[in-house]
């Protein structure tokens, strides 16, 4: 997911798709430690694209509390 697209949801939509990817995570993690996880680089897509996603929320608090 690019930032770009992350940048036109909204808030509670931005909330909702992290509490996903964090589910699909975890089950990605156990899948992994009893070895049945076939694309192992999705662990790491999943885990970057909560990070941009936990970005735009900050950026987005932080635009709030200035004005």
């Amino acid at each position: 997911m690019k930032t770009e697209d992350i940048r036109k949801m909204s808030t509670e939509e931005i909330e909702k798709k992290i509490e996903e990817l964090k589910s699909e995570l975890f089950d990605l993690r156990m899948k992994q430690a009893s070895a049945q996880l076939e694309k192992s680089h999705k662990i790491n897509e999943d885990r970057k694209t909560v990070a941009r996603l936990k970005t735009v929320l900050t950026e987005r608090k932080n635009e709030g509390g200035n004005k």
